[in-house]
């Protein structure tokens, strides 16, 4: 079965680095889309930053020039690293892949999340 694993995340004071990674395992054939989205209590997710398989990548306004995302194609992973980190980053961060299993058609999925908190 495919699946998404994260790992990652914590607690860090205003200003400082956090990385997240994840990881898709099971029958996979190809992955196209791999990204990351957040949510609060009480708001809708939203996007933070996507990659394609050729790299094509697209950050949210908040996340320009703070946040990269990278992926390894080889082995099916895509991470978040987060600089200057602010209050509002606080927020589950969850894992997204457009993924084609051996015997299926190409599905969304999901990572369990991964909580962020950004406190002094």
């Amino acid at each position: 079965q495919v699946q998404l694993v994260e790992s990652g995340g914590g607690l860090v004071q205003p200003g400082g680095s956090l990385g997240l990674s994840c990881a898709a395992s099971g029958p996979i054939l190809r992955i196209h889309t791999m990204g990351w989205y957040r949510q609060v209590p009480g708001k809708q997710r939203e996007l933070v930053a996507t990659t394609t398989s050729i790299g094509t990548t697209n950050y949210s306004d908040s996340a320009k020039g703070r946040f990269t995302i990278s992926r390894d194609n080889a082995k099916n992973t895509v991470d978040l690293q987060m600089n200057g980190l602010k209050p509002e980053d606080t927020a589950v961060y969850y894992c997204n892949a457009d993924i084609k299993p051996h015997d299926s058609y190409y599905s969304n999925y999901w990572g369990q999340g991964a909580q962020v908190t950004v406190s002094s």
